[in-house]
């Protein structure tokens, strides 16, 4: 079971990770940008993703 503490920690460890990725993305990505700012931030999505993954649940919903 994954408790609070562990999920903060995947949540930082995320949010550093895009913090320096992100800038380094943006200046060599092509293509326009995104008319609407998203409601959540990538570090977020991408803990999301990783917490389901842990979790062994097979579907997403």
């Amino acid at each position: 079971m994954i408790n609070f503490d562990k999920i903060t920690e995947i949540f930082c460890l995320v949010d550093e990770f895009c913090q320096q990725f992100f800038p380094f993305l943006e200046k060599n990505s092509i293509g326009n940008k995104s008319k609407r700012p998203p409601m959540m931030s990538p570090s977020e999505i991408i803990s999301i993703m990783i917490l389901f993954h842990l979790s062994g649940f097979r579907c997403f919903k």
